[in-house]
């Protein structure tokens, strides 16, 4: 596949403001893992066309498709020593979303299957090729748009690889508690602001229903390079 090992460290998307918008879980305390920064569950997806972002939950992982749809995709994770390229293929489970398997366990975190309330606070987490970054986000409700809304970070008005960038919900009592809620999907303008539409948990439970066969899953691969 044609494109550059990745390094250690959205397109204009606009649409119409009126349109509609595996991996088990990695216990946050293990032998290699001291910090949410040491292994980290956002993924970087290389496809034919480019690179996206998704991210792996206790069910597998979950991206987009913006750049790849079927066959083979490398699947850049990060673990406490740094990036780890998997080859992969892709898995369409319906609704413009995504999955895949590798023979090895990624990190993981848990999914949040309610829709957060305008005025929430969330995290939106991403990673380029300098290395993850993070922001707070907003929840937004506008009248005319059907789905999840929130605020958009600068980096996502610039980046069109950091599509499918994880929303997150954290624990206000548990900083080790943070559980995705959905992916960025687009780019969308209302009165003149930006906001960002995402895939949110309606959508994300059929990453559930897909993975029905998590339990008879073939075992893991456990090798030097990731231990």
């Amino acid at each position: 596949m044609a494109h550059p090992l990745p390094s250690r460290s959205l397109s204009n998307m606009l649409i119409p403001h009126r349109t509609h918008l595996a991996c088990l879980l990695l216990p946050l305390v293990t032998a290699c893992v001291g910090t949410r920064e040491a292994a980290d569950a956002t993924l970087r997806i290389y496809g034919e066309t480019g690179s996206e972002l998704g991210v792996c939950t206790s069910y597998g992982m979950v991206f987009l498709g913006r750049t790849v749809r079927a066959g083979y995709i490398d699947v850049e994770a990060h673990f406490g020593d740094g990036p780890n390229l998997e080859a992969t293929v892709v898995e369409p489970i319906g609704h413009g979303l995504y999955t895949a398997e590798t023979e090895i366990r990624l990190p993981a975190v848990r999914l949040k299957f309610h829709d957060p309330k305008a005025g929430d606070e969330l995290i939106l987490r991403g990673r380029t090729e300098d290395g993850a970054w993070e922001e707070d986000v907003t929840v937004k409700v506008d009248d005319h748009v059907h789905g999840l809304l929130i605020t958009a970070p600068a980096i996502m008005l610039s980046r069109d690889d950091q599509v499918g960038a994880g929303v997150f919900w954290s624990n206000p009592f548990d900083s080790n508690d943070r559980r995705l809620i959905g992916l960025v999907s687009a780019r969308i303008r209302i009165e003149g602001k930006t906001y960002l539409s995402v895939l949110g948990p309606r959508d994300l439970w059929r990453l559930v229903t897909h993975r029905r066969d998590l339990l008879r899953r073939k075992p893991w691969i456990y090798r030097e390079d990731i231990m």
